[in-house]
């Protein structure tokens, strides 16, 4: 028989080994965007005008988006019929491999139009792992916590993308010090190539974690979906889309202020490279201070007060913060950029645990991965393909986009409200069949 401490010392390697290889994957991730926004432009399409290499860039950046739910479903089907940790090992290595070498591959200059072609490739394999990923690392932690700890234990696997991000910008930082030239010839390469060495560690990490324990269970009742991803769609379709739709600002903020606002305030206005990847990073190290504090709120006050919360409050902050952005002000930007990630953030921190108390455990890797994968093609992706071409549209008026913006805010609180509602029908029926019985 298990004993508490034994259960708490699992739970803990689960959080650790979870929380550490989603953030490599999203260090994987990241840098693909902001080498998107500052680089590939010039490196893989030279032969365009600046702002078409730019749209060409977040076009190959959006590549990624469409290969995750096909990723998110091939993962969730084996996640959910064989188990969370093996896949996760695989989903890791995978993403190791696809950034390595994004990291060795020759510019267009080189060997011509094989090089964006092949750079589409390898983004859509970073793609095809990190669609499989999220869901099993969520579901890696929770699975294996106790019923009041899971949605804390759901905030730590959300820790890798603050985590991520800050080692992403912290590498770009560096090689930012060089002179432009070795930037742009070799200087970006380092962060990719690094991504071999953390992999390493991620995978020790990961083969010591034991099998999630509601899994364990589920199999043990012989309750195997045979074709879960396809269950889902059956059996839970208005799930599926509320969870899409709560997921809206998950995927698109990130993406929004990484790819899109990086490119727009060091181009158009003029705004300081490293400066800018200052901001970034000081976003990011307060995103991963207050996800934690934010999930102990929620334990008092109920997940979805927290997260909807936070979402209106991100949504006052919307036109200060592109006042700021348009000022070009750096110290305006950062402070705005802060207060708009202490809302996001606060819905962010409890959404991996929210989104897995929504499928049942047979078809939860599928459901989880599904949602957020196919809100990350539909939406989230093209976010910086959007705004930039809104922001083009325009004439380089921000208000267009900051309506864009908005507009993603609204979405997100209409499906976690969405979501909420039917897990509140879900409990209560639950308890009604308690009683019958």
């Amino acid at each position: 028989m298990t004993t508490q401490t034994e259960r708490a010392a699992r739970q803990r390697r689960a959080t650790v080994g979870a929380f550490v290889g989603t953030a490599i994957e999203w260090y994987d991730f990241y840098i693909f965007g902001t080498a998107a926004a500052l680089v590939f432009g010039r490196v893989f399409y030279p032969e365009v005008a600046p702002a078409a290499g730019l749209l060409a860039s977040f076009a190959t950046f959006w590549v990624g988006f469409i290969a995750r739910p096909i990723g998110g479903a091939v993962f969730g089907h084996f996640g959910d019929r064989l188990g969370r940790k093996n896949i996760l090992v695989i989903t890791l290595l995978l993403m190791g491999v696809a950034t390595t070498l994004i990291g060795l591959l020759p510019g267009y200059a080189t060997i011509g139009v094989a090089a964006p072609v092949l750079l589409v490739l390898l983004r859509a394999l970073q793609g095809f792992a990190v669609g499989g990923e999220w869901g099993g690392a969520v579901l890696l932690a929770t699975e294996n916590s106790s019923e009041r700890k899971k949605g804390f234990s759901g905030a730590w696997v959300q820790q890798g993308s603050p985590a991520g991000s800050i080692l992403a910008t912290l590498m770009f930082l560096l090689v930012g010090l060089l002179p432009d030239e070795a930037f742009l010839s070799w200087g970006w390469r380092v962060p990719f190539l690094l991504s071999a060495v953390l992999v390493i560690v991620g995978l020790v990490i990961r083969t010591k974690v034991e099998e999630s324990a509601e899994f364990t269970e589920t199999r043990k009742a012989d309750r195997i979906a045979r074709v879960p991803a396809l269950d889902v769609f059956r059996f839970a379709p208005a799930v599926l889309a509320l969870g899409i739709a709560a997921s809206i600002m998950g995927i698109s903020s990130a993406y929004f202020n990484n790819t899109f606002l990086l490119a727009w305030a060091t181009g158009d206005l003029g705004v300081d490279r490293q400066a800018m990847l200052n901001v970034l990073l000081v976003g990011a190290i307060a995103q991963f201070l207050w996800q934690p504090i934010a999930a102990l709120i929620a334990e008092r006050l109920g997940t979805s007060v927290v997260m909807i919360g936070g979402l209106v409050f991100n949504l006052i902050v919307v036109i200060p913060l592109f006042l700021a952005v348009a000022s070009g002000n750096v110290v305006w930007i950062g402070v705005m950029l802060v207060l708009s990630l202490i809302g996001g953030t606060a819905y962010y921190a409890l959404l991996a645990s929210f989104l897995a108390a929504a499928f049942p455990p047979e078809i939860r890797y599928s459901g989880v991965s599904l949602a957020y994968q196919l809100c990350a093609t539909i939406i989230g992706g093209s976010t910086p393909l959007i705004a930039q071409y809104i922001l083009t549209a325009s004439g380089g008026s921000p208000w267009g986009v900051a309506v864009f913006y908005g507009a993603l805010l609204l979405a997100t609180i209409g499906g976690v409200a969405g979501l909420a509602r039917v897990a509140r029908r879900n409990d209560d029926a639950r308890r009604v069949a308690g009683v019958e019985r």
